[in-house]
């Protein structure tokens, strides 16, 4: 047919001829001889032995690994279970229990390591001694960690009355002050004990520090293997961290809470309302002495009362005569202008000598509104001067009722004159006190004593004291509030609220923090602080006799970088921003308003002066300022969020910008 090829059948036929004479299987073709000697030698004497040898793995696993492997994984499933249990107990504040516990998560331990030590052999077996090795490490580790515990609650067990914790101690009878006495005297024989623990503590870093999570995937069985093990890594850095930190302080506590000889401290309280680089405005102080662990008031009163005492004040320095109006001289109350606070307290102190009620003292704690605030959450209403002090949400400010009331009697003018009226702050930390130590140890001083303890890690309160030991194991603690040397990068922002007025009980602020990478390594970091203040002006008209507590917020703000970091660009500061070098940092200095109903915000771009090498993380240590609630931040790289929270007290960050 027309536009039809012809098909030459013949010619397919010959080529399927052709197929079919390619080599069978039968052939002498290299896939032929491989199968042929594979036959070989599996069949006679070779083929025996190796059926042998299979036979001998396929045992050996069986019965050398799996079985024993199982074992080891039950009993290390009984051990987690124990040490769950231990957690559990510890959270609930059970101190018998968890003595109890811990005896028992041991001897399991034991059996587990016994288990783990039947399998000896596969130190010897290539690949399989690496996960032997690691699980006899961290064995190890557990035995450690569990003496170091059972050394911990040993130690506290006869004083869980005293502490508030559930267990029976030794001081069921007597006043609460007598319990306090006998503590305090008796503590100091157990305080060398902390070395034991530091001690095992450091030996489980040792064995934790021999694991590799290298050899792990990072994913098995839906459980992020690799990851757990870097965590693991990271607690138990910290924990050993954290004693060795506490140690100095802990041995030295006897001596702070005046024994065997009586300790005097000036109190002074901070108005973190009113913002200032410590934490807050001066208001009010008090003299407290510690005999045994006994508190007593000697005196409190209005800072502005002590401050009259002083002659011969000396000019202000530029700060507060550039912002802060009518303020010709320094005072006492506006003494604490370096955001460190052993820094400040030097300055302060020196100029507290020459004051007429100056009373020779062994140290000064400051505190602020938030810490009488989580006091008073434990304690309920306290009852001062006539009046009651309670928590509860005041709806003239959003804030709570006894904030209120302190600003009512330091700052509402008023037709009488009520003399030493900031005292009334020094009266109402007595009458905290006082309640706490005429009520049952059990039913307040646990919670008042945990309470304190993140008062003090939220810089609500700040150690300042004479004695250069005690002095060291505060700072070892993060308890004096110092600016603290860093290697890598390091951000702090301090502001003082020069405008008078409780414009920070309403202002919030957001800080983002965005790393931009260059190519050879070179960091040039942007910061953004948006302030916002949404409640309704104040009628701060004083012939009216108003309380004004928000108003415009004049804030003086300093930012702490790395040293020999280079400001690029500035916008949002009312003036012309000046940088130089303070505490071993670089300072860029500015200032703001935020007004009531009204927004801020102030944006930096400056350039880190390091570079990062490849491969390499990021350390970053943030410092909050004292006196500060949670402000938030936002950490960025390229677009990418790194890392989100609210700063509740100093955080240490590993970051991966690329």
């Amino acid at each position: 047919m027309d536009g039809l090829e012809k098909v030459d059948f013949e010619l397919e036929k010959d080529k399927s001829k052709e197929v079919s004479k390619t080599p069978s299987a039968g052939s002498n073709s290299p896939m032929a001889r491989r199968r042929f000697n594979f036959k070989k030698l599996l069949s006679g004497r070779n083929g025996i032995i190796a059926l042998v040898v299979v036979a001998v793995l396929f045992l050996f696993s069986i019965f050398g690994i799996y079985l024993p492997a199982t074992k080891v994984y039950k009993s290390a499933k009984v051990t987690y279970a124990d040490a769950q249990s231990v957690t559990w107990a510890v959270k609930t504040q059970n101190v018998g229990l968890a003595s109890d516990q811990l005896a028992k998560t041991k001897t399991d331990l034991t059996q587990t390591q016994k288990d783990l030590s039947s399998m000896w052999y596969l130190k010897f077996i290539p690949i399989a001694n690496w996960y032997y090795g690691d699980a006899t490490h961290i064995l190890n580790a557990g035995f450690h960690g569990l003496n170091a515990a059972t050394i911990l609650v040993d130690s506290i067990k006869p004083y869980a009355d005293v502490l508030g914790l559930k267990g029976q101690g030794s001081f069921a009878g007597g006043t609460a002050q007598q319990r306090i006495e006998t503590a305090v005297k008796t503590i100091g024989k157990i305080t060398p004990r902390i070395d034991d623990i530091s001690n095992e503590l450091a030996v489980v870093k040792s064995e934790i520090d021999e694991v590799n999570p290298g050899h792990y995937p990072s994913i098995l069985f839906g459980k992020k293997i690799r990851d757990g093990l870097d965590n693991l890594k990271n607690l138990t850095d910290q924990s050993v961290t954290l004693i060795t930190g506490a140690k100095p302080l802990i041995k030295i506590l006897p001596q702070i809470v005046g024994e065997p000889d009586e300790k005097k401290y000036l109190i002074l309280f901070q108005n973190d309302k009113e913002l200032r680089p410590t934490g807050g405005f001066i208001t009010a102080y008090a003299i407290f002495r510690l005999d045994s662990g006994v508190v007593h008031v000697d005196t409190s009163s209005d800072i502005y009362t002590l401050d009259a005492t002083i002659a011969n004040k000396s000019v202000a320095p530029r700060p507060i005569l550039s912002y802060l109006a009518n303020v010709p001289l320094l005072n006492l109350r506006d003494n604490n202008l370096s955001p460190d606070f052993k820094v400040s307290m030097d300055s302060f102190y020196k100029m507290y000598q020459t004051a007429g009620g100056y009373q020779k003292v062994d140290g000064i704690i400051a505190v602020d509104t938030q810490a009488l605030v989580s006091a008073m959450d434990i304690l309920g209403d306290i009852y001062v001067d006539g009046s009651t002090f309670t928590t509860k949400t005041d709806p003239r400010c959003n804030c709570p009722q006894v904030i209120y009331q302190l600003e009512v009697y330091a700052d509402q003018p008023s037709e009488s004159i009520r003399a030493d009226r900031k005292g009334i702050i020094g009266d109402l930390m007595y009458a905290i006190m006082n309640k706490a130590f005429s009520s049952s140890p059990k039913k307040y001083w646990g919670p008042l004593f945990q309470a304190m303890l993140t008062e003090i890690n939220e810089k609500h309160v700040l150690f300042y004291i004479n004695d250069s030991q005690a002095q060291t194991a505060f700072e070892n603690f993060n308890a004096a509030g110092r600016i603290l040397p860093f290697k890598g990068d390091y951000f702090t922002i301090n502001e003082a609220n020069f405008g008078g007025a409780k414009s920070n009980m309403f202002v919030t602020e957001a800080l983002t923090e965005d790393y931009a990478l260059g190519s050879d390594g070179s960091i040039t970091k942007t910061v953004t602080v948006d302030y916002k203040n949404p409640y309704p002006p104040s009628d701060c008209n004083l012939e009216r006799g108003n309380l004004c507590l928000n108003a415009v917020l004049r804030d003086w703000f300093r930012i702490y970088v790395p040293k020999g970091s280079e400001l690029v660009s500035s916008k949002g500061s009312e003036v012309k921003m000046i940088s130089y070098d303070e505490l071993g940092k670089t300072v860029f200095e500015g200032f703001l308003t935020v007004r009531p109903q009204g927004e801020t915000n102030l944006t930096l771009t400056y350039k880190l002066p390091f570079k990062l090498a490849e491969n390499s993380v990021l350390p970053l240590l943030i410092q909050k300022q004292a006196g500060t609630d949670h402000p938030s931040y936002t950490i960025t790289a390229s677009g990418k969020t790194l890392e989100q929270f609210n700063l509740a007290s100093d955080k240490t960050l590993n970051l991966k910008l690329r």
